[in-house]
């Protein structure tokens, strides 16, 4: 990724043409660390230049976590920003809050000419209502690809990327024998192991279609075949096939991919400048959809990343403003496109896809089949198993299963054991969630 050199790293407060005090002036929250962090600041320095009359006053929060933690503690002393970036995981949260402007509301107050349907379904279901209504903006979207180097494929006569979980399981075996001596990274990332793996066989992480139908589902993926697929990857690190890669183990999946440690990965899209960048010399790589249980019956995957609410209790004059920045940073052309070209991410609505394919942006070398990730969030029409997860304090229950994959994998605990305990402590999670908002109904 191109790196972005910034005067200021924590606020960009840049005002261009006019006097500072004559424009008015509002808060954006980002969540957002390192690069990527400075890829949206940058956006803020862009949004101020292009006009006079608003200023965005833009501040890092130190990660998504944060952002969504600090938001409410701000919210509840009055000192809170007008437009956040909040993560997939706080969804629901924002939803319930109380604290919101629904995005489509703002947009239809504020005079915002925004094509809702040109959202990809995929996308927009995330961020939806029960009756399709946006309550956030999309702005940096991605979801899971599979990256596999083309060389040690090749040792075992293979020249496209498994399509299901069986084939690649042989080819782990046959890559060993071949002295391949890592075939596959992973790590214990619920987003990856079972969230992306459930929406794209179409398997429940929850009842109630994934939390949609009401803050009274309960965990459900310790009866599903997500038990089989953890204790496939632990099989296959037993017999040497996989390895664990951590930061806290010294090298993280993407690394491990893209210096040749191992010959594939489940990562977000949103890493695939990153491999370009510190891939080792000569790596030859490619992307492909995730494997699935059945080619067949492949749905789509899900989204990651985060959207930008708009926050209530402030002045229509910010609202103003705010608007204005909203129409930048989404536009196909100032928006969707500077965060294709300056990250891994990907366009979220059709018009935007289409205007980076007319500009060449997939030929590029270092880009080409970015858009995997496109068609895997394409791959069918979203089902109520496949359009996102709507559970209250879902980041705590994905800590839950971080903690107990780790113990399983690391031969603390039996799989089924480790599992069904983060279903039980998760579904504590949920009842409480549930009494904080009792009476409350899902939008």
């Amino acid at each position: 990724m191109k790196r972005l050199i910034l005067l200021a790293t924590t606020a960009v407060v840049l005002a261009s043409g006019a006097n500072a005090a004559e424009r008015t002036k509002f808060e954006f929250w980002y969540g957002l660390t390192g690069d990527l962090g400075e890829v949206v600041a940058k956006h803020c320095q862009l949004f101020n230049q292009s006009q006079d009359k608003y200023e965005a006053v833009c501040t890092g929060q130190g990660g998504y976590d944060k952002a969504e933690q600090n938001t409410i503690a701000a919210y509840r002393s009055k000192q809170h920003p007008t437009i956040v970036q909040i993560y997939d995981a706080g969804t629901v949260n924002f939803m319930l809050s109380g604290a919101i402007y629904p995005a489509t509301k703002f947009a239809n107050d504020y005079k915002l000419d925004i094509d809702w349907k040109s959202y990809f379904p995929g996308i927009a279901n995330y961020y939806a209502t029960s009756t399709g209504e946006m309550w956030s903006f999309p702005y940096n979207s991605s979801t899971a690809v599979f990256y596999w180097n083309k060389e040690a494929f090749a040792k075992i006569g293979k020249t496209e990327a498994p399509k299901t979980w069986a084939e690649f399981g042989e080819d782990l075996k046959a890559m060993k024998a071949a002295g391949v001596p890592c075939g596959f990274a992973f790590d214990f990332d619920s987003w990856m192991d079972l969230e992306q793996f459930s929406a794209t066989n179409s398997i429940p992480v929850a009842t109630l279609d994934n939390g949609y139908g009401g803050l009274g589902a309960e965990l459900a993926f310790n009866k599903t075949a997500f038990v089989d697929h953890m204790k496939d990857f632990k099989s296959w690190l037993d017999a040497g096939y996989a390895k664990i890669q951590t930061k806290q183990m010294g090298k993280d999946v993407v690394q491990a991919f893209a210096d040749g440690t191992c010959a594939a990965t489940i990562t977000s899209i949103a890493n695939h400048g990153t491999v370009h960048n510190t891939q080792a010399k000569d790596l030859k790589w490619d992307v492909a959809m995730m494997p699935v249980i059945d080619a067949a019956k492949r749905t789509n995957s899900m989204v990651g990343g985060a959207s930008l609410w708009v926050m209530e209790g402030k002045s229509p004059a910010e609202y103003e403003a705010a608007a204005a920045f909203l129409k930048y940073v989404t536009a196909p052309d100032t928006g969707e496109k500077y965060i294709a070209e300056n990250t891994g991410y990907i366009p979220v609505t059709t018009k935007g896809y289409e205007l980076l394919k007319a500009d060449g942006f997939y030929k590029d070398p270092k880009r080409v089949n970015r858009d995997i990730a496109i068609a895997s969030l394409t791959a069918s029409e979203v089902t109520p198993l496949s359009r996102g997860i709507r559970l209250g304090n879902f980041t705590s229950i994905r800590a839950e299963l971080r903690s107990e994959l780790e113990a399983a994998f690391t031969g603390q605990k039996d799989m089924q054991a480790a599992i069904d305990s983060v279903v039980e402590r998760g579904n504590q999670i949920l009842r409480r969630y549930e009494q904080t908002y009792k009476g409350v109904a899902l939008p």
